[in-house]
């Protein structure tokens, strides 16, 4: 028996969840999360996900000192990593975004985490001042 999409109204799983880079393009600008130009040296960047917490220390220079989750259970240094972006999912990567809700942070050293859940960016106290 055929059966038609048009006549079952069904679409197939891989039809539903096809996105053009030029919606994912748009859809970014209107993104909650920590934008890599919103963090300041000494900000800390603290991000839960589905399976992890993970503490970010900002250097100054465009990396990060990451702690907890993946670092943690392996025993690797995440000293001086840059965050290479956040993903939905596939391999489109959105490379000015620390982190945000829904999506999935990927380390410069291809770690990738699971899906966000909560970020919190924490400012760092401001320095005094020498006159």
């Amino acid at each position: 028996m055929n059966v038609s999409r048009r006549t079952t109204g069904l679409i197939p799983r891989f039809e539903q969840r096809v996105v053009t880079l030029d919606r994912l393009t748009a859809r970014s600008a209107d993104i909650d999360g920590v934008w890599a130009d919103d963090v300041r040296p000494g900000d800390w960047v603290i991000v839960r996900t589905r399976n992890s917490v993970y503490s970010l220390l900002a250097n100054g220079d465009g990396t990060y000192d990451a702690a907890g989750g993946w670092f943690a259970r392996e025993h690797q240094s995440g000293a001086g990593l840059r965050v290479a972006g956040c993903t939905w999912g596939g391999a489109a990567l959105l490379t000015r975004m620390i982190a945000a809700p829904g999506m999935f942070l990927e380390f410069g050293n291809t770690v990738r985490t699971t899906r966000i859940r909560e970020v919190r960016l924490i400012r760092s106290a401001p320095q005094p001042q020498l006159h």
